[in-house]
């Protein structure tokens, strides 16, 4: 911002937004957790978002962009890579947000379009629940597969078992119940991800 008359400046002010204090170790638990190219997209000009990144270690920035130039730039790495997530809270943000393979939305600051066009609301603006995020979810992936596969070998095993006549009634119910158990056991293990939400 420029103060003065229409012949001199007197003074010259830059404004950025402030940096919260866990963005730049969010930044490195995602890339820990295998995120392999993080990117920054703003509408803010080249120097501020350049100043940003190197305080939370982005090193991709893509400065005064436009809410199409985001889009464009989200179907650019969708072409690029299988999956990509996008992180954002303003309306800005909404057509990017529905283009990423994931939208998430920051909800304790996000505006309702954000919200409602995101795949995910984080229902705070607290940063490191991304990481958890990510981990949680990866984590319930694996335990679906998991019951899924039990599942159907179990069933699998009872259908051989059907051929020689081994397969009484009272197996067939002990074999459903026990699957039914094995597979609510199991993802139950979810509830142990609580405990390390706060690691960060």
């Amino acid at each position: 911002m420029l103060f003065g008359t229409e012949d001199d400046v007197y003074a010259v002010f830059a404004v950025a937004d402030e940096v919260r204090e866990l963005s730049k170790k969010v930044v490195e638990s995602l890339h820990e957790l295998g995120i392999s190219r993080t990117v920054m997209l703003t509408g803010d000009n080249q120097l501020t978002a350049e100043a940003v990144g190197r305080q939370v270690g982005v090193k991709d920035i893509q400065a005064e962009l436009l809410p199409e130039d985001k889009l464009s730039y989200i179907k650019q790495l969708r072409n690029e890579h299988e999956r990509v997530a996008m992180i954002g809270d303003g309306v800005n943000d909404a057509p990017a947000l529905a283009a990423s393979t994931v939208g998430i939305a920051m909800g304790g600051a996000g505006t309702d379009t954000a919200l409602e066009t995101a795949d995910v609301a984080l229902m705070s603006d607290d940063l490191k629940q991304l990481p958890y995020l990510v981990a949680l979810s990866r984590k319930a992936l694996r335990i679906i597969k998991q019951n899924i596969a039990f599942s159907l070998g179990l069933k699998l095993l009872a259908l051989l078992l059907v051929v020689p006549g081994w397969l009484t009634l009272w197996i067939a119910i002990l074999a459903d119940m026990g699957a039914t158990l094995l597979v609510t056991g199991n993802g139950l293990r979810l509830l142990k991800r609580k405990k390390n939400r706060d690691e960060i």
